[in-house]
């Protein structure tokens, strides 16, 4: 095993990242086993539905659990930003470029009000991300009037954005998560901006007192999380139209569960961007093996906390013997 552990190709790809590999793999056969009908490309295409909203989320609370932070506001943020934007379309006549816009900027706005409070009033982040979750949810049912917002079908005018997920067979959406994934990965791991946010992550005091402007970088972190939850909502009602205020709590533990089971700390100062995207398909994988199976949601529910609890255990004890 240490043999094993020691190889080039082992250190070069991550242990992590392959036993990460291998589950999923176990995954699929075991649930293809189970239930023949999960071989089927439209279930593959469902579970890739599920892959590109959760996974923006991921990537973006990834950012935020490396300065030693978080956000539980991510999936209300989503929805609000779906709800906003969406009902701005359907109810102003707003054309569908600009609609997409302001999803985007809604959501870049909750990353600043979240980033501002957390570095520059010091308030735990905990405390912020309760308070905004709940701003979102109480924003959007204001603005919707309670209401339920339909995107526009795929036959519909402005119906095109749907082609973000899927255009005929060819899950187009696929690329762009893959794309933006590669982008978040050279962020964090080749520029200053990632630099600063790890080097947060490790010791925020140090970083300070050498010169770095900490509150910068910190809400940084923010404003990208809220910007890419902005971009998750374009893609959840690409792949489900309909979306109703009040919503969103649950992937929030998802997403979080999806990078910090890829070897994303919850201490801080260590992310992998890669790590995440396999964790956001694992996470996927899940969900639509349990709908294939019959099963209530609630087991995914149990699941996912007994995953996320797995990974902060073993990061806690790896982080005990390297000190």
């Amino acid at each position: 095993m240490e043999k094993f552990k020691n190889s080039p190709i082992v250190k070069k790809i991550g242990l992590n990242r392959i036993l990460l590999v291998g589950v999923l793999i176990v995954m699929y056969i075991i649930f293809a086993i189970i239930s023949p009908t999960f071989l089927s490309y439209s279930r593959i295409l469902s579970a890739l539905n599920y892959v590109y909203f959760l996974g923006f989320l991921s990537l973006g609370v990834t950012f935020v659990i490396a300065t030693g932070g978080i956000d539980f506001s991510i999936g209300p943020v989503m929805f609000c930003c779906a709800l906003v934007a969406g009902y701005s379309l359907t109810s102003y006549g707003v054309p569908m470029p600009a609609a997409m816009v302001i999803s985007i900027l809604v959501g870049a706005c909750f990353g600043i009000f979240n980033g501002y409070l957390v570095a520059y009033c010091s308030i735990p982040p905990f405390i912020v991300s309760m308070a905004s979750m709940n701003i979102a949810k109480g924003l959007a049912s204001v603005f919707t009037k309670t209401q339920s917002v339909s995107w526009p079908q795929s036959s519909a005018e402005g119906g095109w954005y749907r082609n973000l997920v899927k255009m005929g067979n060819i899950p187009v959406g696929l690329f762009i998560f893959l794309a933006v994934a590669v982008v978040c990965a050279i962020i964090l791991n080749k520029s200053k901006i990632g630099r600063y946010i790890l080097c947060l992550g490790s010791n925020k005091e140090a970083v300070r007192l050498s010169g770095v402007n900490v509150k910068k970088w910190e809400m940084t972190a923010y404003i990208i999380c809220g910007t890419l939850a902005g971009i998750s909502a374009i893609f959840f009602v690409s792949a489900y139209t309909t979306v109703q205020p009040g919503y969103g709590d649950t992937y929030n533990n998802e997403a979080i569960a999806g990078c910090v089971m890829g070897g994303t700390s919850m201490a801080g100062g260590l992310a992998s961007i890669s790590g995440t995207v396999i964790g956001v398909f694992i996470i996927a994988l899940l969900q639509e093996g349990i709908m294939a199976l019959g099963l209530n949601k609630n087991f995914q529910l149990i699941i996912t906390g007994i995953i996320v609890i797995a990974a902060v255990y073993f990061d806690v004890m790896g982080r005990r013997r390297k000190n």
